[in-house]
């Protein structure tokens, strides 16, 4: 399946024709026309956008932009409320972010080589960290710093080093950190990350308005006792396998905390010989994915997934990892894939949970997202389909991003 534009793109069409052609529409009231245009997905509204001054305008308003936000985001563990973003190795007059978005079933391209190329060299190497509201975090293994790209304002700026000095690509593991737009919908940000340093765990934030790095020690929490916030954040500062140490900050606590939370069972070999388990750690949750062996007339030693399972922790922090919900066999069987790696990302945005795997056979590569409405109790599988570039796909970073519908460009009369 072929990339479709996304950012910047304009389909020329004479006014007085759209116009003649649009009259109708135009008369009727705003309510209603409000009710069609939040039905079309985004990059079908930027094309719409295109066709005639009076809907450019009425689309790029605040009040649509953000009334449009927040009917995405109430359609429960549907797609509509989130995009799935995938940046491929490239030299940065060639970087562009592909995005699936659910509810049109497509993959679109989203340029950003000319907004990111006068903040790095040419030829620097990027990986893709996270996506929040309009800013899009990478990684530059060559200067080993961090640059942001705001899409909404088309601007990138590098960020002074975090006080563990110069990073490398290598150095970033994506369950320890979280970019966070600060207010919601805004382009002002918050970027943490977990680490240990000389064995102990740190929290180190960043904060756009500031400029400025802080970082914190965390303590050891005294068992569960201080009831986590909504606004808190879970952090992953180090993990191998069911072991992991997990930092808290936010709400209930005075200062970071760190605790070691046990699942409520051993993990044996999953499936027999040649099984084995996955562990996605991510946003206060983790996911179990059980594989099994499978023979394959090949070399290759191929898995699948047998099951798999998500935990999450109680109302109090610090205490250990419980079974909230298992992947129906059904839909289990509806992805059932042979491959030989795997890796995944898991993110809750706005109430719902999203688990991404990444697999890979023999170079070409498969994807599968799976949402969880903790409200409901409701699983669902959102097919995606290749994109046309999976095979001998250079992956340099995914994420998951639910307020995209906020990152539309101005209308074209009043562009910077």
């Amino acid at each position: 399946m072929s990339d479709h534009h996304l950012a910047g793109e304009h389909h020329p069409s004479p006014a007085s024709t759209a116009t003649t052609a649009l009259g109708t529409l135009l008369l009727l009231p705003s309510e209603l026309l409000h009710e069609i245009l939040i039905r079309l997905a985004l990059p079908e509204l930027l094309r719409v956008r295109s066709v005639a001054r009076p809907l450019s305008h009425l689309i790029s308003s605040a009040d649509f932009r953000r009334f449009y936000h927040l009917s995405s985001a109430s359609s429960g563990p549907a797609p509509a409320a989130a995009w799935l973003l995938i940046f491929k190795k490239l030299p940065p007059r060639g970087a562009a972010l592909r995005g699936f978005h659910g509810p049109s079933g497509r993959w679109f391209r989203i340029p950003v080589s000319d907004i990111i190329s006068p903040a790095v060299p040419p030829g620097e190497d990027l990986y893709f960290l996270a996506a929040s509201g309009s800013s899009f975090l990478f990684a530059a293994n060559g200067r080993r710093e961090l640059v942001v790209v705001d899409l909404s304002a088309q601007s990138a700026r590098r960020l002074p080093p975090s006080p563990l000095g110069p990073r490398g690509t290598s150095s970033w593991r994506r369950f320890g950190l979280k970019l966070v737009a600060d207010p919601p919908g805004s382009n002002r940000f918050r970027f943490m990350f977990a680490e240990l340093v000389n064995n102990t765990p740190f929290l180190f934030e960043y904060q756009s308005d500031t400029d400025t790095w802080q970082s914190s020690e965390a303590a050891l929490a005294a068992g569960p006792s201080a009831p986590a916030g909504p606004d808190g954040t879970y952090l992953c500062a180090a993990h191998a396998g069911p072991d992991c140490v997990m930092v808290y900050s936010g709400p209930g606590v005075d200062r970071p905390v760190f605790f070691r939370p046990r699942f409520p069972h051993n993990l044996p070999n999953a499936g027999g010989p040649g099984g084995d388990w996955l562990h996605v750690y991510g946003d206060g949750s983790a996911v179990v994915v059980r594989s099994t062996a499978v023979d394959e007339p090949s070399r290759t030693r191929v898995k699948v997934v047998a099951g798999v399972e998500l935990y999450g922790f109680g109302p109090e922090v610090g205490g250990d990892w419980q079974l909230v919900s298992t992947v129906p066999g059904e839909l289990v069987e509806g992805f059932r894939k042979p491959y030989a790696v795997m890796t995944g990302l898991l993110a809750e945005r706005e109430g719902v949970i999203r688990l991404i795997l990444i697999s890979n056979c023999r170079g070409a590569w498969d994807l599968v997202w799976l949402s969880y409405d903790p409200a409901g109790a409701e699983w669902r599988w959102v097919p995606v389909p290749d994109w046309g570039g999976a095979k001998g796909l250079n992956m340099a970073g995914i994420a998951v991003s639910s307020t995209f519908s906020r990152l539309w460009p101005p209308a074209p009369g009043i562009c910077h």
